[in-house]
Protein backbone atom coordinates (compact mmCIF):
# COMPACT_ATOMS: atom_id res chain seq x y z
CA UNK A 1 0.00 0.00 0.00
CA UNK A 2 1.73 3.21 -1.15
CA UNK A 3 0.69 7.01 -0.19
CA UNK A 4 -1.93 7.40 -2.81
CA UNK A 5 -3.82 4.26 -1.89
CA UNK A 6 -3.93 5.37 2.22
CA UNK A 7 -7.71 5.90 1.87
CA UNK A 8 -10.74 4.58 3.81
CA UNK A 9 -11.51 3.76 6.97
CA UNK A 10 -8.40 3.34 9.58
CA UNK A 11 -9.68 0.93 12.28
CA UNK A 12 -7.83 2.04 15.71
CA UNK A 13 -8.53 -1.12 18.21
CA UNK A 14 -10.11 0.14 21.84
CA UNK A 15 -8.73 -0.70 24.78
CA UNK A 16 -8.99 -2.73 27.33
CA UNK A 17 -10.32 -5.75 25.18
CA UNK A 18 -9.68 -9.22 25.74
CA UNK A 19 -7.74 -11.10 23.41
CA UNK A 20 -10.11 -13.06 21.60
CA UNK A 21 -12.65 -9.82 21.58
CA UNK A 22 -9.83 -7.85 19.67
CA UNK A 23 -9.96 -10.34 16.88
CA UNK A 24 -13.53 -10.93 16.70
CA UNK A 25 -14.34 -7.46 16.16
CA UNK A 26 -11.00 -6.46 14.02
CA UNK A 27 -12.07 -9.26 12.00
CA UNK A 28 -15.42 -7.69 11.47
CA UNK A 29 -13.96 -4.26 10.46
CA UNK A 30 -12.01 -6.24 7.63
CA UNK A 31 -14.81 -8.06 6.44
CA UNK A 32 -16.92 -5.19 6.58
CA UNK A 33 -13.88 -3.43 3.63
CA UNK A 34 -11.09 -1.25 6.04
CA UNK A 35 -7.89 -2.21 4.85
CA UNK A 36 -6.27 -0.30 7.86
CA UNK A 37 -5.77 -1.05 11.63
CA UNK A 38 -3.71 0.75 14.10
CA UNK A 39 -3.33 -1.38 17.15
CA UNK A 40 -3.40 0.87 20.06
CA UNK A 41 -3.04 -0.91 23.42
CA UNK A 42 -1.89 1.10 26.55
CA UNK A 43 -2.67 -0.89 28.96
CA UNK A 44 -1.63 -4.27 28.70
CA UNK A 45 1.50 -5.99 30.07
CA UNK A 46 4.13 -6.29 27.12
CA UNK A 47 4.22 -10.28 26.86
CA UNK A 48 0.00 -10.09 26.20
CA UNK A 49 1.06 -6.97 23.45
CA UNK A 50 3.22 -9.05 22.03
CA UNK A 51 0.62 -11.54 21.77
CA UNK A 52 -2.03 -9.47 20.30
CA UNK A 53 -0.06 -8.00 17.82
CA UNK A 54 1.39 -10.85 16.38
CA UNK A 55 -2.36 -12.73 16.32
CA UNK A 56 -3.42 -8.95 14.68
CA UNK A 57 -0.43 -9.66 11.72
CA UNK A 58 -1.82 -12.88 11.12
CA UNK A 59 -5.58 -11.87 10.87
CA UNK A 60 -4.44 -8.73 8.54
CA UNK A 61 -2.69 -10.50 6.46
CA UNK A 62 -5.57 -12.72 5.05
CA UNK A 63 -7.57 -9.64 4.28
CA UNK A 64 -4.81 -7.99 2.39
CA UNK A 65 -5.09 -5.26 4.94
CA UNK A 66 -2.26 -3.28 6.37
CA UNK A 67 -1.38 -3.50 10.23
CA UNK A 68 0.44 -0.70 12.41
CA UNK A 69 1.41 -0.18 15.80
CA UNK A 70 0.75 2.78 18.11
CA UNK A 71 4.18 4.69 19.78
CA UNK A 72 6.09 1.29 19.71
CA UNK A 73 8.89 0.71 17.33
CA UNK A 74 10.08 -2.61 18.48
CA UNK A 75 6.23 -3.82 18.84
CA UNK A 76 6.37 -3.03 14.83
CA UNK A 77 9.50 -4.61 14.49
CA UNK A 78 8.38 -8.15 16.40
CA UNK A 79 5.34 -8.53 14.87
CA UNK A 80 6.14 -7.93 11.18
CA UNK A 81 3.73 -4.80 11.41
CA UNK A 82 3.73 -2.69 8.30
CA UNK A 83 4.67 0.70 10.22
CA UNK A 84 3.58 2.86 13.18
CA UNK A 85 2.10 5.73 14.24
CA UNK A 86 3.90 8.23 16.25
CA UNK A 87 2.73 10.89 18.74
CA UNK A 88 5.01 14.35 19.05
CA UNK A 89 6.45 12.65 22.25
CA UNK A 90 7.00 8.99 20.86
CA UNK A 91 10.38 9.29 19.69
CA UNK A 92 11.80 11.00 16.36
CA UNK A 93 10.00 10.79 13.19
CA UNK A 94 13.65 10.83 11.07
CA UNK A 95 15.22 8.35 13.16
CA UNK A 96 12.06 6.04 13.08
CA UNK A 97 12.22 6.18 8.94
CA UNK A 98 16.08 6.02 9.21
CA UNK A 99 15.56 2.21 11.13
CA UNK A 100 12.27 1.20 9.73
CA UNK A 101 13.63 1.42 6.27
CA UNK A 102 11.67 3.39 3.63
CA UNK A 103 9.27 0.50 2.99
CA UNK A 104 7.03 0.87 6.33
CA UNK A 105 4.71 3.17 6.84
CA UNK A 106 5.06 5.81 9.34
CA UNK A 107 1.94 8.58 10.39
CA UNK A 108 2.47 10.99 12.59
CA UNK A 109 0.09 13.23 14.98
CA UNK A 110 -0.18 16.63 14.70
CA UNK A 111 -3.05 17.40 16.77
CA UNK A 112 -3.90 21.17 14.77
CA UNK A 113 -0.71 21.99 14.27
CA UNK A 114 0.07 23.04 10.46
CA UNK A 115 3.85 23.94 11.20
CA UNK A 116 4.14 19.95 12.67
CA UNK A 117 2.26 18.68 9.67
CA UNK A 118 4.47 20.25 7.30
CA UNK A 119 7.76 19.40 9.31
CA UNK A 120 6.65 15.58 9.36
CA UNK A 121 6.43 15.81 5.89
CA UNK A 122 9.41 16.37 5.91
CA UNK A 123 10.75 14.06 8.35
CA UNK A 124 9.43 11.24 6.23
CA UNK A 125 5.93 10.72 7.49
CA UNK A 126 3.65 8.76 4.80
CA UNK A 127 0.56 10.28 6.23
CA UNK A 128 -0.10 13.17 9.21
CA UNK A 129 -3.32 12.80 11.59
CA UNK A 130 -5.14 15.80 13.09
CA UNK A 131 -7.75 16.17 15.61
CA UNK A 132 -9.61 15.92 17.74
CA UNK A 133 -11.89 16.75 14.22
CA UNK A 134 -14.63 16.34 16.94
CA UNK A 135 -14.95 16.28 20.91
CA UNK A 136 -13.72 12.92 21.40
CA UNK A 137 -13.79 10.10 24.98
CA UNK A 138 -10.74 8.85 24.08
CA UNK A 139 -8.72 12.40 24.38
CA UNK A 140 -11.20 14.62 25.89
CA UNK A 141 -8.82 17.25 26.51
CA UNK A 142 -7.36 17.03 22.47
CA UNK A 143 -7.62 20.50 20.74
CA UNK A 144 -10.68 20.85 18.07
CA UNK A 145 -8.65 20.92 14.50
CA UNK A 146 -11.56 22.46 12.37
CA UNK A 147 -12.90 21.55 8.84
CA UNK A 148 -10.81 24.51 7.40
CA UNK A 149 -7.19 23.32 9.04
CA UNK A 150 -7.80 19.74 6.74
CA UNK A 151 -9.00 21.69 3.84
CA UNK A 152 -6.12 24.09 4.24
CA UNK A 153 -3.42 21.38 4.74
CA UNK A 154 -4.77 18.97 1.70
CA UNK A 155 -3.68 22.24 -0.51
CA UNK A 156 -0.30 22.30 0.78
CA UNK A 157 0.53 18.87 1.92
CA UNK A 158 1.50 16.02 -0.19
CA UNK A 159 0.98 13.43 1.54
CA UNK A 160 -2.49 11.80 2.81
CA UNK A 161 -4.36 13.66 5.59
CA UNK A 162 -5.67 11.86 8.57
CA UNK A 163 -8.92 12.79 10.73
CA UNK A 164 -8.87 11.46 13.96
CA UNK A 165 -11.19 12.19 17.23
CA UNK A 166 -14.99 12.15 17.70
CA UNK A 167 -15.59 10.84 14.12
CA UNK A 168 -19.00 9.34 13.24
CA UNK A 169 -21.23 8.35 10.69
CA UNK A 170 -23.12 12.30 10.55
CA UNK A 171 -19.67 14.16 10.88
CA UNK A 172 -18.01 11.87 8.46
CA UNK A 173 -19.08 13.09 5.09
CA UNK A 174 -17.81 16.82 5.85
CA UNK A 175 -14.16 15.81 6.68
CA UNK A 176 -14.34 13.76 3.17
CA UNK A 177 -15.63 16.79 1.58
CA UNK A 178 -12.64 18.38 3.03
CA UNK A 179 -10.39 16.33 1.23
CA UNK A 180 -9.75 13.80 4.18
CA UNK A 181 -8.25 10.57 2.71
CA UNK A 182 -8.54 8.88 6.16
CA UNK A 183 -11.22 8.33 8.99
CA UNK A 184 -9.63 7.15 12.18
CA UNK A 185 -12.44 5.34 13.95
CA UNK A 186 -12.32 3.97 17.41
CA UNK A 187 -15.79 3.89 19.15
CA UNK A 188 -18.28 4.23 16.40
CA UNK A 189 -16.62 1.94 14.84
CA UNK A 190 -16.21 -0.64 17.64
CA UNK A 191 -18.89 0.10 19.90
CA UNK A 192 -21.66 -0.62 16.79
CA UNK A 193 -23.87 -3.52 17.09
CA UNK A 194 -22.62 -5.09 13.67
CA UNK A 195 -19.04 -3.83 13.28
CA UNK A 196 -19.15 -5.21 9.46
CA UNK A 197 -21.62 -2.73 8.65
CA UNK A 198 -21.07 -0.23 10.47
CA UNK A 199 -17.22 -0.22 8.49
CA UNK A 200 -18.64 -1.03 5.43
CA UNK A 201 -21.21 1.82 5.63
CA UNK A 202 -17.75 4.22 6.28
CA UNK A 203 -15.91 2.79 3.18
CA UNK A 204 -19.11 3.60 0.69
CA UNK A 205 -18.96 7.33 1.86
CA UNK A 206 -15.18 7.57 0.29
CA UNK A 207 -17.02 5.39 -2.66
CA UNK A 208 -19.92 7.92 -2.81
CA UNK A 209 -17.79 10.53 -2.95
CA UNK A 210 -14.88 9.60 -5.29
CA UNK A 211 -17.91 8.99 -7.62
Amino acid sequence: MHRAELRGLYAITPERQSGDDLLTDVAAALKGGCRIVQYRDKCSPAPERVARALALRNLTQVFAAKLLINDDLALAHLARADGVHLGKDDGNLHAARLILGPEKLIGASCYADPDAAKKAAVDGADYIAFGAAFPSLTKPAAPIATVDLFSGAKSCLPIPVCAIGGVTLDNAPSLIKAGVDLLAVITDLFSAPDIAARAATYQRLFEEHSA
